[in-house]
């Protein structure tokens, strides 16, 4: 949906700024958009660290600096853009990162921010099973960014994603790689909960429709999910038979997962945090009556391209 208000027309230009442009989704996002030719302005802190580029090396016409955090490099990074994502995210706090401050306030502040710069399109990439009221503080801050989002930008589209997999991703090659490692595999609690893992690709050509404005739509939340609904027990049998591992999976309470959580998020490279564990209790799958990849126009892949693409 449109929002015209203050739009800033003297520079003629068709940009897509995306924030959180070199994460995980991020940088699949970037590479999609400069797919469809779009002019794409590429924010994040350490721009230099991570430079972008498509599979055919097309690099963004813009690779900025920008912190989220940092209302006034937000406002230099909006204007003169047609679309803004925000793809950000935050899965540990520390320090003046907290759950609150990225994905509440600052969501608040870059919807704002575009609001008043006449930006026509903005995209937020959001979790499915966001909840406003969850006790969880990660969980309750993603729905309340939602929240936030709507209210400062009519019109503006919610992307919630199931988990994510894909190359290097944080899910399945670190269940590819236990499996190798551990004779016995613990599950969280009885392993029955259950998961709709989503492609980054699928997610990410959903969002570069959406912000290039490929599609026209009138829906307000969009619900990206894979082919597939596995319980978390079936997912990592899956992943053992396609990697010929022979495993033994032990249930293991969610209490204890809690316990080894919070030790972990003392450690450097933390690889384990009460925030997943917390999303592990509660199915993650995408609700029937919202829409989704499906009505984007894309054709959810499976794990399977995932697993095979995994080094022996």
């Amino acid at each position: 949906m449109p929002n015209q208000h203050g739009r800033n027309d003297v520079t003629g230009e068709n940009i897509v700024t995306v924030f959180g442009a070199t994460g995980f989704l991020g940088r699949q996002i970037v590479s999609r958009l400069l797919d469809k030719a779009v002019d794409v302005r590429a924010a994040s802190r350490h721009p230099h660290r991570n430079p972008l580029a498509n599979t055919s090396g097309r690099r963004p016409s813009r690779q900025i600096e920008a912190d989220i955090l940092d209302p006034s490099q937000i406002a230099a990074a909006v204007v003169g853009s047609r679309a803004v994502v925000n793809s950000v995210s935050l899965y540990v706090e520390h320090g003046k990162q907290t759950f609150e401050r990225v994905h509440v306030q600052a969501a608040a502040d870059l919807a704002t921010a575009s609001r008043d710069a006449g930006v026509e399109r903005f995209v937020h990439i959001s979790g499915i099973g966001s909840d406003p009221r969850s006790s969880s503080d990660y969980i309750q801050a993603r729905g309340r960014g939602e929240e936030v989002v709507k209210a400062a930008f009519p019109g503006a589209v919610i992307v919630r994603s199931a988990v994510m997999v894909g190359p290097d991703d944080a899910f399945i090659t670190a269940i590819a790689r236990l499996i190798r490692l551990l004779p016995i595999y613990p599950l969280f609690g009885d392993g029955g909960t259950r998961l709709q893992p989503v492609h980054v690709d699928d997610m990410a050509e959903a969002v570069s429709r959406l912000a290039s404005g490929q599609i026209a739509t009138d829906a307000s939340i969009f619900e990206c999910a894979g082919p597939r609904i596995y319980s978390y027990r079936e997912l990592v049998r899956e992943i053992a038979t396609r990697r010929n591992v022979r495993v033994t999976l032990v249930p293991m309470p969610f209490a204890v997962w809690s316990i080894l959580a919070s030790a972990a998020e003392l450690l450097p490279g933390v690889s384990l945090t009460r925030n997943q564990v917390e999303l592990m209790r509660r199915d993650n799958v995408a609700a029937s009556d919202l829409p989704g990849l499906e009505d984007l126009g894309i054709r959810p892949r499976g794990i399977e391209e995932v697993v095979h693409m995994m080094g022996h």
